[in-house]
């Protein structure tokens, strides 16, 4: 009786397993096959059927035979999503039409294709991109900023790095779209699009979020030791130039923050440990709140409240002083003792 309990409970356990990896093909099938709705339709549902007979077979005779038919199917499955690569050109939307990339000659940051657009609507802007230079021994702090469309617990994360001169480098890693193409979180978990690092001016990146989109943006002042500092925007001109070289798939969760915050961390506390945050970006400020990575001289929630910027970014109107416009009010954290 045991033995048979046992058997039933790893039989049902094995069915959901293979379940759960048809309906990641049949989503793969969906989303990546080039071909009419139909066809993908009738590819995933064949795919879901043999993952159902082979957990069927698990309890009869022809358990090998219904597994080994599956596992063909889902061999060619894999086979197929390996063979697929990212984009390096197509007609892009204009706002990721160009990838940054840079030079560190001494002390001296050269970047290519700065982001500077003026935005009048949704899809209406003065396109802009500039070729700039900056001098790393001017680079005074970094912030992160956040834009959040509905779910709080859910954001686009983005880091602004700051300088003696009052100009703020805001650097974003976004979905590189195509002209006409839609949001889809789901869809971006399937190789659907391409991943592109954008540097630009805060009253672009930014602004496009608080101003056009209406999102809630939040602002952040960070702690942080200037060489970590300066070694974190070094990490961002080598994984731009890479990207440059070699297009890679954007991830809706590991592309989009992952990497990114975890680099932050670093930056701001070398032996940060793993935190579900990281993922959960929404919740990124309270981590770096517990780290001491932000201003904790005023309670949590106040930080969080100050830190928005829609309104001083809606009363600023995207003026040359977007940038000191949107940090009125919000709290800087005393500086790191030097090493």
């Amino acid at each position: 009786m045991v033995k048979k309990v046992v058997f039933g409970a790893l039989g049902a356990v094995f069915g959901l397993i293979l379940l759960a990896f048809a309906g990641w093909a049949g989503l793969a099938i969906w989303y990546r096959l080039p071909a009419p709705d139909t066809v993908r339709i009738a590819f995933g549902a064949v795919i879901v059927l043999l993952a159902l007979v082979a957990a069927l077979g698990w309890f009869t005779a022809k358990r090998r035979a219904t597994l080994g038919v599956y596992a063909v199917a889902m061999a060619g499955v894999l086979g197929w999503w390996f063979t697929l690569q990212p984009e390096s050109s197509a007609n892009w939307s204009p706002s990721v039409a160009r990838q940054v990339t840079g030079t560190i000659d001494g002390d001296i940051l050269h970047l290519r294709n700065v982001r500077a657009f003026r935005w009048r609507g949704d899809t209406d802007a003065e396109e802009m991109w500039e070729d700039r230079t900056y001098d790393l021994n001017q680079l005074e702090g970094v912030d992160f900023l956040m834009s959040h469309w509905g779910n709080p617990a859910i954001g686009h994360f983005m880091l602004s790095f700051g300088f003696a001169d009052g100009r703020y480098l805001m650097w974003s890693v976004e979905v590189r779209r195509k002209v006409g193409g839609q949001f889809s979180a789901v869809a971006d978990f399937f190789r659907s699009n391409t991943l592109v690092i954008v540097a630009g001016d805060e009253r672009d990146i930014a602004g496009l979020r608080s101003n056009i989109w209406e999102n809630d943006v939040y602002l952040y002042r960070l702690r942080a030791q200037p060489e970590n500092i300066r070694n974190l925007l070094k990490a961002y001109v080598e994984d731009a130039n890479a990207l440059a070289t070699e297009p890679r798939f954007y991830n809706s969760l590991t592309s989009n923050c992952f990497t990114v915050v975890l680099k932050l961390m670093r930056a701001v506390n070398v032996n940060t440990p793993l935190d579900w945050r990281v993922l959960a970006n929404g919740y990124l400020l309270d981590y770096a709140y517990a780290l001491g990575a932000v201003d904790t001289s005023v309670p949590l929630e106040e930080l969080r409240a100050r830190g928005r910027i829609n309104e001083r970014a809606l009363a600023d109107g995207l003026s040359r002083d977007f940038s000191a416009a949107i940090r009125v009010g919000v709290p800087m954290p005393p500086p790191l003792p030097a090493n």
